[in-house]
């Protein structure tokens, strides 16, 4: 398991390594910009079939008496304390360090770290117990050697000329050169010892090797650290699990649909209307089940907010499981989702201001500049915070100012007017027609018992949907933080499916027993049930915070929670709609069938 302790990434640079003498910066993308990725340029050179043997690229001497040679050094030891790693690549495949975990399988991590240490009390950290070697107490083992081995597809035999690189992995060793002009690459390892009281002298080597393999084609080149990535039998196991529970569901609703409301609907339309004032249940409230919502403004802009990102992540798993977002294509998958988001604020303007009007509220105007600021507000104001703490830190993965300017650009130029366009035909549209007339005078609600409370009821509804969700969060949160690679979008396509139907049903259900408990208030209850889910969502990340990252620092813990939040929000609004628009079609539905005079 590769453990983070620090989430802020340090470019190549801010570490004293050796540089590349004519450096270049290739563009990068949206996505990239926004996920803190920065490619530079290295000085380690090979030219194709050309293998070099222990080849020198440069010496670091620190002189004892010397600041800024302490602070350099020291710099680099927290680097090593903190597990920093190296991510390399080349040809845009990463170079991996492939090495075997229990049960002779292998491992392959697509970076590797810049050092390691073993500790006063003569524990061996991280990468040290690789090698019995790295034993010396309160010292630091760099890794200034890298074996380098590229793999390539020779295209000889296959009728086109050339050859392409299908694999490249390296091994990372640690080695104390004698004579540092004319290094041999054999000796002890290269120790940089935790006080610093005599010169340390580091010089950087390196050896590549080629090997030629046809058996991999380039299209499937990516699959040897696939394969190695966590597996994906706990994938199965978990689908099957969550189908379970969506069966369950089902045979629950289509029960209560056929059997009650049949039964029911059937009698309460044959009997006499004398005899039906007394029966209790869910017909009891028709006059009352429409009534609008408090705060209905707020629920119309969650809404409108909710059904943008639903729309949203549909199409960028969609076209992920079309493998145009594939890890190859590097921050493709954040690009994509922040343009569809941008472009989406159409449907957001029109059902927000759609359910505005059916609410019966007058102030248009409020609600569209609410339903166009209010959660990107949010989502932006702690994105820049996050931001400004990462600036400070002095971290590479801060955005540059060009990027948070042209973000707002997309939302005021783009999104905003897109929101007031769709407003505009939500509120020339007629308001949803009701299936029943509204009461003058609101009814009383009965006592409630302790599970049709709101509060239990919330929380209860919030149980299902997460449950089906939280091995793929295991993965997802690794991908996000443990920078492992995700690729299993085909299974993300289908628990985002398991997701929608379990959120839709187990809404239903517990809407339906309120009803019958004669509660009319089902219009935020229904939102909040399934958007509880983002609730257990929050839980589940502290826990992965506390059990999986040993993260050291405050602006580390603070940048995770930030992030996480953003998240949280977007979940809540995601899965409250799915909630809310199900109970919606259901309430109408039930009311539909029903004569009232």
């Amino acid at each position: 398991e590769i453990i983070a302790h620090s989430l802020s990434t340090n470019s190549f640079h801010s570490f004293d390594f050796c540089k590349d003498d004519n450096e270049r910066r290739p563009s990068e993308n949206l996505g990239q910009v926004l996920f803190g990725e920065r490619i530079e340029t290295s000085p380690y050179k090979f030219s194709f079939k050309k293998d070099e043997k222990c080849k020198k690229l440069c010496t670091k001497t620190y002189v004892k008496d010397k600041t800024e040679d302490k602070n350099m050094l020291d710099f680099l030891k927290r680097g090593m304390q903190l597990n920093y790693q190296h991510h390399w690549i080349v040809d845009n495949m990463p170079v991996t360090w492939c090495y075997d975990v229990e049960d002779s399988q292998k491992y392959c991590n697509p970076g590797f770290p810049i050092g390691c240490l073993v500790t006063t009390e003569g524990r061996a950290k991280d990468a040290c117990v690789i090698n019995s070697e790295f034993n010396k107490k309160n010292t630091f083992y760099i890794f200034n050697h890298v074996d380098i081995k590229l793999t390539y597809h020779n295209g000889e035999g296959e009728g086109w000329r050339g050859a392409r690189l299908v694999a490249a992995t390296l091994e990372p060793k640690s080695i104390n050169n004698a004579d540092a002009d004319k290094p041999t690459c054999e000796g002890p390892p290269m120790e940089v010892p935790g006080e610093f009281s005599s010169d340390v002298k580091i010089t950087y080597t390196y050896s590549v090797s080629f090997e030629e393999n046809n058996d991999i084609k380039w299209a499937s080149r990516w699959d040897y650290i696939l394969v190695s990535m966590p597996h994906t039998n706990i994938q199965w196991f978990s689908i099957m699990n969550s189908l379970v529970i969506v069966l369950f569901l089902s045979g629950m609703v289509a029960m209560i649909m056929l059997r009650t409301l049949h039964k029911d609907i059937a009698r309460y339309n044959q009997v006499d209307q004398e005899d039906a004032q007394e029966e209790s249940g869910w017909k009891q409230v028709h006059g009352d089940v429409f009534r609008p919502p408090r705060k209905g403004m707020l629920l119309s802009v969650f809404l409108g907010q909710g059904t943008q990102i639903f729309i949203m992540t549909f199409i960028t798993l969609f076209l992920a499981c079309l493998g145009f977002l594939s890890p190859a294509n590097r921050g493709a998958l954040m690009t994509c989702s922040v343009v569809l988001w941008v472009l989406l604020g159409t449907p957001a303007g029109y059902v927000s201001a759609r359910l505005y009007k059916t609410f019966g509220g007058e102030k248009w105007k409020t609600n569209v500049l609410l339903t166009a600021l209010l959660c990107p507000g949010i989502v932006f104001a702690d994105f820049f915070l996050m931001n400004l703490i990462l600036w400070v830190e002095g971290s590479s993965a801060a955005i540059p100012f060009g990027t948070l300017v042209a973000i707002l650009a997309l939302w005021f130029g783009i999104s905003v007017p897109l929101t007031f366009i769709g407003a505009y035909f939500g509120f020339k549209r007629p308001a949803i027609e009701q299936p029943v007339r509204t009461n003058q005078i609101p009814r009383q609600i009965p006592e409630q018992s302790f599970f049709t409370k709101p509060v239990p009821g919330i929380v209860m509804g919030g149980i299902l949907p997460f449950g089906c969700i939280f091995i793929q969060l295991f993965f997802i949160l690794n991908s996000i933080w443990s920078h492992q690679m995700y690729y299993m979008f085909g299974f993300l396509f289908l628990v985002f499916i398991i997701l929608l139907i379990t959120c839709s049903e187990a809404t239903i259900l517990l809407c339906y027993f309120h009803l019958c408990a004669e509660d009319y208030h089902w219009w935020w209850r229904s939102f909040l049930t399934s958007g509880f889910t983002a609730v257990y969502l929050f839980v589940y990340a502290v826990h992965y915070f506390f059990s999986k990252l040993q993260i050291v620092g405050a602006a580390s813990t603070i940048l995770y929670f930030g992030y996480t939040s953003i998240m949280v929000l977007i979940f809540f609004l995601f899965t409250g709609t799915i909630g809310f628009f199900a109970c919606f079609w259901f309430v109408n539905k039930i009311y539909s069938v029903v004569k009232v005079d």
